[in-house]
């Protein structure tokens, strides 16, 4: 059997954000050794063999603009990678970089895309209990410019005071809301999002001050260890872990799948979900999703 064949990515044009390190490097190596033409952007330069890299600040228009002007006319497949680390004073850089560049590009892209192409995005366990704010998600994801958008942000400070999560929500919210649209499904274009357990890349550090009150890296990291592997004695994903997968879903192989949120975590949040439908019958998703996000 010919895998190049079956996944599918010979020859064929895909865009890999995010590509300088960590997951979406990983991503990108694979897709290069699979034989796709990879165009890839990051704000840091990006050491890859790919078929033309640009770096940019993904939270600027004005920079993905001049990124997608560049682009091929014809692209095969998405893979919308990149995101940063909460820190206070951040909210609105972080919904910009982790959600709503992602949603722009898409859109600007989607007619670029040719029939049966793919989008896939890298969101977050963070985002577990999207449908507590799908309402909010929708409306936004509804707006019809970037401008409005940053209206809408300035009007909600309350949703985007989570940040991080609120970021990850309205991506996943995104995959569920989108798939079907005939933007999407008249292309038979699929719309997909992994959702990484604890993974060590470069933005760990950053992780890890962000989690702690007090931006110290041993005490986020232990936080974050309390989180998502003390329960099940686990140890951090490395970035292959995630970004092979990515690829996966991405390819020929998931040809028939769309809409579709996995969750690459060890099996952690369905034991979040199991123990709190066996346990606590009487709690609401909201409270579910608070503890798992706290």
């Amino acid at each position: 059997m010919d895998l190049k064949k079956l996944f599918g990515y010979e020859g064929k044009n895909v865009v890999v954000t995010g590509a300088a390190s960590g997951m979406a490097k990983s991503a990108a190596e694979l897709l290069i050794e699979l034989g796709a033409n990879v165009y890839a952007i990051d704000i840091n330069p990006v050491e890859l063999n790919v078929a033309k890299a640009f770096q940019a600040d993904l939270s600027k228009k004005e920079e993905i603009d001049r990124v997608i002007a560049e682009l091929p006319q014809e692209l095969d497949g998405l893979f919308l990678c990149h995101g940063i680390a909460y820190f206070p004073g951040r909210e609105l850089l972080v919904q910009k970089v982790n959600f709503y560049s992602q949603k722009y590009m898409t859109e600007q892209l989607l007619p670029r895309i040719k029939e049966h192409g793919t989008v896939n995005f890298i969101s977050s366990v963070g985002g577990f209990g999207w449908q507590v704010v799908y309402d909010k998600a929708v409306e936004l994801i509804n707006l019809g410019s970037w401008d409005e958008a940053m209206e809408w942000y300035d009007k909600h400070p309350e949703l985007i005071q989570s940040a991080y999560v609120f970021a990850k929500q309205c991506l996943e919210s995104y995959v569920t809301y989108k798939c079907m649209a005939p933007e999407f499904i008249d292309k038979r274009i699929r719309l997909n999002a992994i959702n990484p357990g604890d993974t060590t890349t470069g933005l760990t550090e950053d992780f890890n001050k962000s989690t702690s009150p007090n931006g110290d890296v041993a005490e986020g990291e232990e936080m974050i260890s309390n989180i998502f592997l003390k329960s099940w004695n686990g140890y951090a994903a490395t970035p292959e872990q995630m970004g092979y997968p990515l690829v996966a879903v991405g390819s020929d192989i998931f040809s028939y799948m769309s809409g579709q949120l996995i969750y690459v975590d060890m099996g952690l949040t369905s034991m979040w979900t199991s123990g709190a439908m066996l346990q606590k019958e009487n709690k609401s998703i909201e409270e579910i999703s608070g503890e798992a996000n706290n």
